[in-house]
């Protein structure tokens, strides 16, 4: 595609600007991806910064064999923006998702961008098709730049009580201790009907309130995710695959000195420890599918990362990918995320069909790009906002892991932690 470079120092108006008047010009295009890492320093980097759009319908995907279908669109090299939405577990094993679906997204959305914007360090490139005809950098300037905003009323409410969970908590103990599984995230649905909102506005004021190296925007004519994610699922560079899971979560501090205790505190609480241990494990099994023996490494266990609200636990992952294989082949082995299922991880899916009350769509699926050359780069949809303004239904699901070990309130307000920076948009 033809490329316009353009610096920064050569605009009329700030780069701060200029980003929020390209989200407003974008957004009347009917599918949009946006990825923003917010400049956090993150092992790897977190997502490129660029925006991407287009007024062409989307990939067609065989729902009987999605995957099958993405490798046969790869095979054409294009640039790919979209999702794989958590139940394509079912096209992997046999599973199945029947709960409750608010917001109905596809399970798999991929779209080829007419228009993508690259927010380099010092300039702007701007990839267009070539028949594309109008005065992009123009038509962008013109545009009245997005304002962060909150909506005026809505009432959120939670699709399990704080009873319920703790009895569903201790349904998953009983299972770890009958040997069904030894941990399961176990997630719940905060929700709002009739609800109205500025979706764009909102993605601005929750990723204001939640910088995160794997933040995006996703629009595909009414369905929106509005995403703040901390975690990565895959990023593939070359032979090279990394995967981050989270596992271990604790609050920020008031004080330095109490952050600081805190963050102590999360490195070395058993608990958590053996959680992100045992993901680790897992992620490391995943990989192992796909890449040549001997090169799965874990590169960083147990890493303490700050976020606006709360301290993570990551490990990193690496693996290189074996000869014969190729991107498909890598997803087939390790999607979904294994820290948002469990493990063994086709027993906690199965019982996370069964505990939960939510079909959970795209939250724990993965929201990304795919690269003409098949390098990807993929997030764990996580602390994120699902709205079908069709419908106008408001979602967002949050949980932990549960271990016989777990303390059901402790688990619970955990779950409130993960929810603060998306109910703070929302009040």
């Amino acid at each position: 595609m033809p490329t316009l470079e353009i610096n920064y120092n050569d605009l009329a108006v700030t780069p701060e600007v200029f980003r929020l008047k390209a989200l407003a010009w974008a957004n009347s295009f009917p599918s949009v991806a946006y990825y923003y890492d917010h400049n956090l320093p993150y092992p790897h980097q977190g997502f490129r910064h660029m925006l991407a759009l287009s007024w062409k319908e989307p990939l067609l995907f065989d729902k009987n064999k999605p995957f099958e279908s993405l490798r046969e669109n790869l095979q054409q090299q294009p640039l790919l923006c979209g999702y794989l939405g958590y139940d394509l577990k079912n096209n992997i094993e046999k599973l199945q998702s029947n709960n409750h679906d608010g917001v109905s997204f596809p399970d798999i959305f991929f779209f080829e961008p007419d228009i993508v914007l690259y927010f380099n360090e010092v300039s702007i490139s701007i990839e267009y098709s070539d028949d594309y005809i109008q005065n992009i950098l123009e038509t962008i300037l013109r545009t009245p730049a997005a304002q962060q905003a909150k909506p005026e009323s809505i009432t959120i409410q939670q699709r399990v009580t704080s009873q319920d969970y703790v009895l569903q908590v201790e349904k998953v103990k009983q299972h770890i201790l009958e040997g069904d599984v030894y941990e399961l995230n176990y997630c719940m649905e905060f929700f709002a009907e009739n609800a109205e909102v500025n979706p764009l506005a909102l993605y601005l004021a929750l990723s204001e309130a939640s910088p995160t190296p794997f933040s995006g925007y996703l629009k595909y004519n009414y369905k929106y995710l509005l995403c703040a994610s901390p975690e990565r699922f895959l990023k593939k560079e070359g032979a090279t695959i990394i995967s981050q899971p989270i596992k271990g979560t604790i609050k920020r501090g008031t004080t330095p000195e109490q952050d600081e205790q805190l963050r102590t505190q999360l490195r070395n609480d058993e608990k958590e420890l053996a959680e992100n241990m045992m993901i680790v494990d897992l992620v490391r099994n995943d990989l192992s599918r796909s890449c040549a023996t001997g090169t799965v490494k874990v590169e960083e266990m147990f890493g303490i990362y700050g976020f606006r609200q709360v301290w993570q636990m990551i490990s990193t992952i690496t693996g290189s990918i074996k000869p014969g294989n190729d991107l498909v082949d890598v997803l087939l082995g390790a999607f979904p995320m294994g820290s948002m299922t469990g493990a063994p991880k086709i027993s906690a899916m199965q019982l996370i069909e069964e505990q939960e009350a939510t079909k959970r769509s795209l939250y724990s699926g993965a929201f990304g790009y795919i690269t003409p050359t098949q390098d990807c780069d993929f997030n764990v949809v996580i602390r994120s906002l699902q709205y079908n303004a069709s419908q106008k239904y408001l979602s967002f699901m949050v949980g932990s892991a549960i271990t016989y070990d777990s303390d059901p309130q402790r688990e619970y307000e955990e779950c409130l932690l993960k929810a603060q920076a998306m109910l703070k948009v929302l009040s």
